[in-house]
């Protein structure tokens, strides 16, 4: 069967940069993906806050994509240190992160915090990346399809649809460890991902699923094959302009 949803390939550069190799690297991207031409896939970057708008700026013509971080549920007001959807996009940003593992650790993000970020993204005019995962532990004591429904019904606001939201399946184990699930387990978690979002919004079917976890050069391709697998949400291997554009072609 043809894919019909078009893929996407998101780096996460999570809080590394500053100007000079920021935006380095933002222009070999950039140059690779103006080269490839590829128009049947997308390719983002999501640099963090500080460098949006410069990468933004030189991603400009070459049809590279960029996105921010994260960003705080509210459009402005007394909220220090924060970054509001609408702050993104007028800084050139069309997509956000939002419940990155990272975020509901580090920061104690709930499910009902996402959701509220998702909705302001859309607020904002963004295309939210809602991130969810289970941890060893959970997946250890074999709950990681119970631990995924969950978040998914708690994260992803009402009146979703395939044009408005992405969905990052990213096993919290697995990220920056090296290790990833089996090709198997990880079709079986997207599966089990677009049921549940079925049961939430009517085109379930289009939404894109993407993978996250450890995602190389080197094993994006058996990935990517993976069922109901849509892309990928890379971190480490997106700091690296060779590694994420051979990913990106593995699309």
């Amino acid at each position: 069967m043809a894919r019909t949803r078009r893929p996407l390939i998101a780096g996460n550069w999570k809080m590394n940069g500053l100007k000079a190799d920021g935006l380095a690297l933002a222009k070999d991207v950039a140059a690779g993906v103006k080269q490839a031409g590829w128009f049947d896939r997308e390719v983002l970057v999501c640099p963090p806050a500080t460098l949006v708008m410069a990468v933004a700026e030189a991603a400009k013509g070459s049809g590279l994509l960029v996105g921010g971080e994260d960003c705080h549920a509210k459009a402005s007001g007394a909220h220090t240190g924060d970054v509001s959807a609408e702050m993104l996009r007028d800084a050139g940003a069309s997509h956000v992160i939002v419940g990155h593992s990272e975020r509901r650790t580090d920061h104690g993000e709930t499910d009902a915090t996402v959701r509220a970020k998702a909705e302001a993204a859309w607020r904002a005019g963004l295309l939210p990346i809602v991130c969810i995962g289970e941890t060893l532990a959970e997946r250890e004591a074999d709950r990681t399809l119970t631990v995924l429904e969950t978040q998914l019904k708690g994260s992803v606001p009402a009146g979703a649809t395939a044009a408005k939201l992405v969905v990052a399946y990213e096993p919290v184990w697995a990220i920056g460890t090296g290790k990833t699930p089996t090709t198997p387990e990880v079709a079986a978690a997207h599966a089990h991902i677009r049921k549940v979002l079925g049961g939430l919004m009517g085109d379930a079917a289009a939404v894109r699923l993407l993978y996250g976890g450890s995602v190389k050069g080197g094993n994006a391709a058996e990935l990517l094959a993976a069922g109901d697998v849509d892309g990928a949400l890379i971190g480490g291997a997106s700091l690296k302009a060779d590694e994420f554009l051979a990913i990106a072609k593995a699309a």
